[in-house]
């Protein structure tokens, strides 16, 4: 992927000036390029001095497959009529850096020619107006190009911007509906494609299991080793134990299941179990594994929850603390100890262990009819993470953020046969819950050690959706104001 360094300038200060320029430019974009922490090269381009640079550069932009944004500069002053035409057919993302080549003012050489080159000040002024005027999603990100803040804030938006160029082509398989009479999971899926850009559609169970009658004994044995260098196995899964033929089961549907999901092209997948004709167990182990490679997932025909959390895996690619599938599942109501536990029947990504050797174990599930279902468990460690959810709430979709401190568990947990993470939100668990709940928040969610607000804030920026955010400061009326506000700002901003 690429990011494209754009500078903008005129012809008002003679070509000396318009060659500094360049330099300039592209010394901060090679800096750059070696201070952001992703895989994304930032592509310096030559400076747009006129109308049809720039409305040529962002064209180029908009069909460039590589391309996942712009980030802007006005080293000079760059007349902001020359951009509307470029602007106004942008189709991806950008940033407006608002820096400078140099830190300080030379405060005893300073002359009209060093002026004159340098004039972010109120260069960017210029242009942060047509922006504004043209009503254009944008970052703004202020500080010296070297700093370690306005690197953090780009890197956040690169992150964004290869999300949502993610999202622009994403396939997403659902195998079944939607878990019957719920309502949350909903949606439309139509508007889904036109706002976040990515498909869903529907297969039988029959399109997966078919898959399981190619499987290959030497596939099997492979996994199976894979299994047992990585984790510590149940005495009853391995080679004598009595449920070998649950993991061998298990290892059968991680292998149909990437099967089915690399032939189509899908990166996200959800499943219910409700719809389990042709499988012996639900896929648990399978799911966990998938997830940690990259893949989104939604239990329960969840396909927004599934879209989310593999948005969310690209945001977070590198970086540690892992992202997983979610959901609220039971409290502590203490008042001096308030947390939440959080879990599902199997499926939580092994990504937030950060690193410790999990078990591998078998165990009855008592829903879904079933054999008894292979899962890795685990806690997940200490420390700050983020909750969240999009919901489609008929006339626009809205995501909910709330940010967690994760806490150990109070006790040992040997009777819970899942993965699972205690946190307690903030700014405290009744503000939290009782705001989620007037927000409308799903009951599943993408949690994340490795991401933060920002990440999604820049994400909810580019897809125009709306975001709340529960953090430290929330307080509940003032919350469901916001929400007020909310509805008005989006029925008006849609006009008639």
């Amino acid at each position: 992927m690429e990011i494209w360094f754009v500078t903008g300038s005129q012809h008002l200060y003679g070509e000396e000036t318009l060659k500094q320029v360049a330099v300039d430019a592209e010394t901060i974009a090679q800096g750059l390029n070696e201070k952001v922490n992703f895989p994304v090269s930032i592509i310096y381009k030559p400076t747009v001095t006129t109308n049809d640079e720039i409305y040529k550069i962002c064209l180029e932009a908009n069909h460039n497959e590589k391309c996942i944004g712009l980030i802007t500069w006005m080293h000079t002053f760059s007349p902001a009529k020359m951009w509307i035409a470029g602007l106004t057919n942008l189709k991806k993302p950008f940033v407006q850096f608002h820096t400078q080549s140099n830190r300080c003012i030379p405060w005893s050489e300073i002359d009209m020619d060093f002026m004159n080159l340098n004039q972010t000040a109120h260069g960017g002024r210029e242009f942060g107006f047509i922006g504004s005027r043209l009503r254009k999603e944008r970052k703004v990100i202020v500080g010296y190009w070297e700093d370690e803040e306005p690197i953090h804030e780009l890197e956040t938006f690169i992150r964004a911007a290869a999300a949502w160029h993610d999202s622009k082509q994403l396939k997403i398989a659902r195998f079944g509906d939607n878990m019957r009479e719920v309502a949350v999971t909903e949606g439309d899926k139509v508007e889904a494609q036109i706002k976040f850009g990515y498909s869903v559609s529907g297969y039988g169970l029959g399109d997966l299991t078919k898959h399981l009658e190619t499987i290959q004994q030497d596939e099997i044995d492979a996994i199976l080793k894979d299994y047992e260098e990585k984790y510590i196995v149940d005495e009853k899964l391995k080679e004598k134990g009595d449920m070998r033929e649950s993991l061998i089961e298990a290892a059968k549907i991680e292998i149909a299941l990437t099967r089915f999901l690399e032939e189509g092209g899908f990166k996200a997948f959800t499943t219910t179990f409700e719809n389990l004709y042709g499988l012996t167990q639900l896929p648990g182990l399978a799911v966990q594994r998938l997830m940690e490679k990259g893949y989104g997932f939604g239990a329960e025909g969840d396909w927004k929850t599934a879209a989310l959390v593999r948005s969310m895996k690209v945001m977070s690619y590198g970086l540690e603390g892992g992202t997983s599938f979610m959901e609220d599942y039971t409290y502590n109501m203490d008042k001096d100890n308030e947390m939440v536990l959080g879990s599902h029947m199997l499926e939580v990504c092994p990504s937030i262990s950060q690193g410790t050797k999990l078990s591998l174990e078998v165990h009855p599930l008592g829903i879904g009819g079933k054999e008894d279902p292979v899962r890795l468990v685990f806690n997940t460690p200490e420390g700050k993470a983020i909750n969240a959810s999009i919901m489609d709430m008929g006339s626009r979709f809205r995501m909910v953020v709330n940010e967690l401190e994760v806490v150990k568990p109070l006790a040992d947990l040997p009777n819970l046969p899942v993965a699972r993470v205690c946190w307690k939100p903030l700014p405290d668990m009744k503000t939290s819950v009782a705001a989620w709940i007037y927000a409308g928040g799903a009951h599943h969610s993408g949690f994340s050690k490795a991401i933060t607000t920002e990440h999604l804030r820049d994400f909810a920026s580019m897809a125009d959706i709306e975001l709340v955010v529960i953090d430290k400061d929330t307080d509940v009326e003032d919350f469901k104001k916001e929400l007020r506000w909310n509805d008005i700002y989006y029925h008006i901003g849609k006009g008639i």
